[in-house]
């Protein structure tokens, strides 16, 4: 039978077993548009970033 050379700590062993509990980067709504758009990062839809217009989106009917 194996002998444990060593106590593994709680910190160690959390950390090991919060990788198995990662989801990936979560998605989020916009809350001028309501699009899915990433955290803290600029609304592919709208332009809008933290309540004010970032970047400016040509729509299809402009082009």
């Amino acid at each position: 039978m194996a002998v444990q050379q060593s106590k593994v700590s709680k910190s160690i062993v959390r950390k090991r077993h919060a990788a198995n509990r990662y989801k990936g980067v979560q998605v989020t709504v916009c809350p001028s548009c309501g699009a899915a758009c990433l955290p803290h990062r600029v609304c592919k839809a709208c332009g809008m970033y933290d309540g004010k217009q970032v970047i400016q989106i040509k729509s299809k009917e402009e082009e």
